[in-house]
Formats: C-alpha cells, structure tokens, sequence
C-alpha cells in the first residue's frame, strides 16, 4: 500500500520482454540500501516487487496482466518515471491510500498554466466516471491528486510548484497516456451497496434520489 506521495522520479535502465511481461531495471535515484529484495516500489503508480537490488539500482519484473492494464510498455530506456516505496505503519498519510493496482489507462487532454501551478486535463473511460467526485482523490501515475473538475469524458487536476517539480507527470504532453489508480474506498462502498442486489450504486443513489 501507497500514500501517492513521490520519493523519487527515477530512469529505466533497460526493459525487456519477460515471459508474458516485461521486466524493467530502474536508477531510483534514491538511497536504496535499507531496502530488500521482495518489497515492494510503485512504478509510476504500478505496485511492483523488486527482484534484484545493487547500489541505487534495482529489477522488478511484470506480469501480462499488469501491463495490459497500465502504461509500463510504453517505456523505453531513459524514460522518467515516479517511484514510491511501500508505507510502513509509521509513515504519515499524507495522500491518501493508494494500492499500487492500475485500473485503466487515461490520456493528457490539455495542460494550462493556473498562476504559478499547472492545470492539466485527463480524458478517462466514462465507465469509471462513479468513481469520480469533485474534490475526490485519483492516483495519476501514481500521485495522490485532487479532481477539481469533473466533466464527462475530461476531470482536471491542479498542480502546485513543489509537486510539478517532483514529479514525472509535468514531463508529459497531450496525448502521452498516463495510469489512472480510482479511490479505493469508493469501489468498496460500491461493491457493498450492491452485494446480491444485482443493482449498481448509481441505481441505488438514483432510487434514493440522489441522482
């Protein structure tokens, strides 16, 4: 589990195929020595364990699932990517509760300089739009962010200075694909409203008149 706090923007090394998936060697950029083989590093919102470790360097392989449900193919040596390792039952939640497991893939549909932050609109699936609320939490990337607006095929981001420069994502420019990581706690809700109803939550909040 995550925070979608960024500790480092690292550098694939090299990615190949593996099996049915990839596997990826990554610069971290960051102190890897505390670490051990078998935990687990968010790549670029991509829960991933790693199987190798030397210096700040380290080799985590994924599976076809995995990569058919994110960006991870798409990388190439030299490309930037965000890196988060595990929470631990000390760390201070500082996002919100990211589990590293992809949902869909969206696309960069415009950015806009907001003051001194940048505004960047993502065009997602509509079939995940119940889990989108104004002022909700979606990971991109693997960043905790807030939706400041939500439209029908587009929600849009804000991001402030200090995240844009810690961060891979203002790297990006329309039309670059992105991971979309839905807030947890909505799926749950759903899944227990509906539980052997056979009814979604967008019916029940429809027939409680919410809707």
């Amino acid at each position: 589990m995550f925070t979608g706090i960024i500790e480092s923007v690292g550098e694939v090394v090299s990615i190949r195929p593996y099996q049915q998936g990839y596997e990826l060697c990554v610069d971290a950029g960051m102190d890897l020595s505390h670490d051990m083989v078998g935990d687990s590093i968010a790549v670029d919102g991509v829960c991933l364990t790693a199987t190798s470790i030397q210096g700040m360097r380290f080799i985590a392989t994924a599976s076809a699932e995995t990569v058919s449900r994110s960006t991870l193919s798409l990388l190439k040596p030299g490309s930037k990517v965000n890196l988060e390792r595990a929470l631990t039952l000390s760390t201070r939640l500082g996002g919100h509760l990211v589990l590293g497991h992809v949902d869909t893939v969206g696309a960069i549909a415009g950015k806009t300089g907001a003051g001194e932050s940048i505004r960047i609109g993502i065009r997602y699936d509509r079939r995940f739009s119940r889990y989108l609320i104004e002022k909700g939490s979606i990971a991109i990337d693997g960043i905790s962010l807030t939706v400041n607006v939500l439209k029908d095929e587009i929600f849009e981001v804000n991001i402030i200075p200090f995240t844009a420069g810690s961060v891979s994502l203002t790297l990006k420019k329309p039309g670059d694909r992105v991971n979309l990581e839905f807030d947890v706690i909505g799926k749950y809700v759903e899944r227990l409203l509906s539980r052997g109803s056979g009814t979604s939550l967008e019916e029940l909040l429809k027939k409680q008149g919410y809707l």
